[in-house]
């Protein structure tokens, strides 16, 4: 198979209505603000975009130190990780601020959700045989 027939095959799976579907969320955002609908006024979607495509490549830069110390073979660079997992936080605080949310509160429910899945301290078994639902 070439390339190009592989992209011809995988596109019948892409409908091109990306864009569309973007300014449609965009107008419904729009729509909530002008029309005080509370539960997506506060929502940002640039800032959600931004978090995303942002959160993507820093954690792949730290991924990378990560992969050039081990596979590489050569010394890690704490102080390029630390600034890395730095940036990694400043856009998680981006999403949190873009969609309303309080970071205490995501952080809390993470710990939450960890204690109820492992109460007493990480499980194999139970990472590997989680009960429906558990996301």
């Amino acid at each position: 198979m070439t390339g190009n027939e592989y992209q011809s095959l995988a596109m019948r799976t892409n409908d091109r209505k990306a864009t569309e579907r973007i300014s449609d969320k965009l107008d419904l955002l729009k729509s909530c603000k002008k029309n005080n609908i509370a539960s997506l006024q506060d929502y940002d979607l640039g800032g959600i975009f931004n978090a995303c495509l942002g959160l993507s490549g820093e954690v792949g830069e730290f991924n990378d130190i990560i992969k050039k110390w081990i596979f590489h073979e050569k010394q890690l660079d704490i102080d390029h990780a630390k600034k890395e997992a730095g940036d990694i936080c400043w856009y998680l605080a981006i999403l949190c601020e873009s969609f309303g949310w309080s970071l205490d509160e995501i952080m809390q429910m993470n710990v939450d959700k960890l204690k109820a899945r492992y109460p007493e301290g990480f499980d194999i078994e139970k990472a590997n045989h989680r009960a429906e639902g558990d996301v």
